[in-house]
Parts: C-alpha cells; sequence; structure tokens
C-alpha cells in the first residue's frame, strides 16, 4: 500500500511475484473496510490459480484479514513488523509507483490513472525476466504463465 499526503489517500498496490505483473487500486480510504471489500472484488475476479496466497505488512489496512481469507478462499499471511525484506516484490514495485506518485502527493482515487500507471510499470523490461516485460511473462506466448482477467491491465470488476 502507498500512501499519500498526510494520510489522506491511499492506493493498494498487489504484485504477481512469478511475472512481476502488478495492480494498483484505488481505496476511498485507508480503513480495513474499504481495503478489505477492495481487494476481496479484485481477488475474486482472478482466476483461483492466482489466488495462492497474500502477503501484507502490519498496517492496520488488513485488520479485516479474517473477511479476505473467507470471501476469497486465499489464506493471508503478514510480514514481521519492520521487515521490508520479506516482501521484497511489492517494495520494489512500490519504489517504482513513487516515481509516478512521489511522497508527498495525493494519491488520486481514480481508477483509469492509476490503471494507466500500472501499465505503464508492466510493460517495463525487467532483468529479471530475460529483459521481457511482465506483461510478457504473463503472456501465454511465453510459455511462461497462463493468462488471467486483467483486461487490458484494468481491475477485473470495472470491464
Amino acid at each position: 500500500m502507498i500512501i499519500g499526503k498526510n494520510g489522506a489517500s491511499c492506493a493498494a498496490t498487489l504484485v504477481e511475484r512469478m511475472s512481476g505483473f502488478t495492480g494498483l487500486l484505488a481505496l476511498p480510504s485507508k480503513h480495513a473496510e474499504h481495503a478489505a471489500d477492495t481487494v476481496i472484488k479484485y481477488f475474486n475476479a482472478l482466476p483461483e490459480m492466482m489466488r495462492a496466497s497474500l502477503a501484507w505488512d502490519q498496517a492496520s489496512e488488513m485488520a479485516h484479514y479474517a473477511k479476505v481469507t473467507l470471501a476469497t478462499a486465499m489464506p493471508v499471511y503478514f510480514a514481521d513488523p519492520h521487515s521490508p525484506w520479506q516482501r521484497p516484490s511489492n517494495e520494489n514495485t512500490n519504489r517504482l509507483y513513487r516515481e509516478y506518485l512521489p511522497k508527498g502527493t495525493k494519491i488520486p482515487d481514480h481508477q483509469p490513472y492509476l490503471t494507466a500507471i500500472a501499465g505503464e510499470i508492466n510493460n517495463r523490461p525487467r532483468r529479471r525476466l530475460g529483459y521481457l516485460t511482465p506483461t510478457e511473462a504473463f503472456h501465454p506466448a511465453t510459455g511462461r504463465r497462463t493468462p488471467c482477467c486483467f483486461h487490458a491491465l484494468t481491475p477485473p470488476w470495472t470491464t
């Protein structure tokens, strides 16, 4: 999760670890209820193979993790406090998002704008993927992964 200016705005960041494919979800607030509902909507629209587990930090936004687990049949794991190295894919992705949404700025709640940012990041070549983009690594033509329902890099419930 990335937090905007004065903690007044935020967005959830989700990363598929094998391909690095990422989603950036607008949240109406940092309250746990909103975060849980948004994560549930997002993951329930994905194929089951994409819902193995969710690793989250110790922030209060996931206080309703049991609700997420029950609604998605997906276990939620928590990193130890102050241990970002336990979630390196997400921490690296948050750093990439900060190029577009610097600290101290308001995080827009306009989902198409956030989706466009995620699209740009998903189309950057990555050395760890043999210079494929996360989008290409996720595509069946590479023989690496089965595609999911990221429909043009848009959160599934907005298509």
